[in-house]
C-alpha cells in the first residue's frame, strides 16, 4: 500500500509560528525517509493554531530540504484564486522541482467567515464557478490555453487532483480526468458509493490516464492501544479548544488548558464523534484499520493526517506506521 502524509502545521506547546514550519520540514524529511510517497500541506486561514496559510510558499522550502518525495497543496482554495495565478506558481514549484509536484484543487473556505470574505468579496459566487475554474485551470497545466502561457512552463507538469469529501467533487474529478481524494477524516457522508461512481464514469484527459483514488485519515499511533487512545483523546480536546477560540499564547500552557478543560454535554457528543473519524492504536491496529478502509474504498493511496500535542509524537506515529507496513 502506498501511504502519503498531510500536513497543516501546528503551531503546538511552546513553539512559534516559525518552529511550527520548520517542524513540517523535519516531518517531510522523515516521510521521505521513511518511504511515504507524498507530503502534502493545507491551507487554513485565520485559526491560531495551524501555520498552514500559504502551502506554496512552505512547499518551496520543504523542496529544497528534500530530494524525492512528491510535494503538494492539499488543497489550494479555489475560490479565492484565479485558475492563472495557481497555474503559474504550481509550474514554478514543478521547475524548480521537476517531477515531485501535485495540485490538489478544493472549494472549502477553510477558515472563518471573516477571513473568508477578506479574501474573496463573492466568495460563494466563486463556488458555483468551480467547474468552470477547474476546466481553465487545467488548460493552462496541460499548456493548451489558446492565448496565454502560465509560465514558467515546466518540464513535467504538476498532477492535478480533486480534493472533497461530497459527491459533486468526486463527479468533477472523474469529468475532468484527474485523480479524486476523498476527505474520510472530515466528513459526514460515507464516500464508498462516491468512489464507485468516479471510477465508473471517469473520462480520461489524454486517453491513457486511469482514475486514481487517495483517501485521507485521521490516524495516530503509538506503542500500545491504552497509549495511542489517551494522545487522540487529548488531540479531540486540543480541537474544541480551538474551535472555541479559546487558546491564548499568554495564558497557562496549552498542557494544563487540555488537562483542566471541562467537556459539556454537546461536546461529549462530539467527542465520540471525532473518535469514529480517527484510526488510533498500536502499529497492528493501525495496519489492519487502514487496510480495511483502503479495501471499502478501493483506494491506491491512503494519505494519513496527525493531529496530536507533541511535534515528537507525531513523528513517532508516522515511524511506527511506516515501519509496520514498509518493514
Amino acid at each position: 500500500m502506498k501511504l502519503s502524509v498531510l500536513d497543516p502545521s501546528p503551531i503546538l506547546e511552546n513553539q512559534t509560528p516559525q518552529e511550527a514550519l520548520l517542524d513540517s520540514v523535519k516531518l517531510a524529511q522523515l516521510a521521505e525517509e521513511l518511504g511515504y510517497t507524498r507530503f502534502w500541506m493545507t491551507e487554513h486561514h485565520d485559526l491560531s493554531g495551524l501555520a498552514s496559510s500559504a502551502p506554496e510558499v512552505i512547499l518551496s522550502y520543504v523542496g529544497a530540504h528534500t530530494k524525492t518525495i512528491r510535494l503538494g497543496t492539499g488543497a489550494v482554495l479555489l475560490p479565492f484564486y484565479k485558475p492563472y495565478k495557481v497555474a503559474e506558481v504550481h509550474h514554478t514549484l514543478a521547475s524548480l522541482f521537476p517531477g515531485r509536484i501535485d495540485l490538489g484543487i478544493g472549494r472549502a473556505p477553510g477558515g472563518s467567515a471573516q477571513a473568508t470574505n477578506a479574501l474573496s468579496d463573492q466568495y460563494l459566487k466563486q463556488v458555483w464557478k468551480i467547474p468552470e475554474k477547474v476546466k481553465e485551470l487545467l488548460l493552462f497545466i496541460d499548456q493548451k490555453h489558446s492565448d496565454l502561457l502560465a509560465s514558467p512552463v515546466p518540464t513535467i507538469a504538476p498532477t492535478p487532483w480533486i480534493l472533497g469529501t461530497s459527491k459533486k467533487s468526486a463527479d468533477l474529478a472523474a469529468k475532468n480526468g484527474v485523480g479524486y481524494v476523498f476527505g474520510e477524516f472530515m466528513s459526514d457522508h460515507d464516500g464508498e458509493e462516491m468512489i464507485h461512481e468516479y471510477l465508473k464514469t471517469y473520462q480520461s484527459r489524454y486517453g491513457e490516464s486511469s482514475p486514481q483514488v487517495i483517501v485521507t485519515v485521521s490516524a495516530i499511533c503509538a506503542k500500545t492501544d491504552e497509549l495511542a487512545e489517551k494522545m487522540a483523546y487529548r488531540s479531540f480536546i486540543w480541537s474544541l479548544i480551538n474551535e472555541n477560540r479559546l487558546t491564548d499564547v499568554s495564558a497557562k500552557p496549552l498542557e494544563e488548558q487540555v488537562n483542566e478543560y471541562k467537556l459539556n454535554e454537546v461536546e461529549l457528543e462530539k467527542l465520540e464523534a471525532m473518535k469514529q473519524k480517527v484510526v488510533f492504536g498500536d502499529p497492528n491496529t493501525v495496519k489492519r484499520k487502514l487496510e480495511m478502509l483502503q479495501s471499502k474504498y478501493q483506494a491506491n493511496e491512503m494519505m494519513i493526517f496527525t493531529s496530536i500535542l507533541s511535534a515528537n509524537d507525531r513523528r513517532e506515529s508516522y515511524r511506527l506506521i511506516a515501519k509496520e507496513f514498509f518493514k
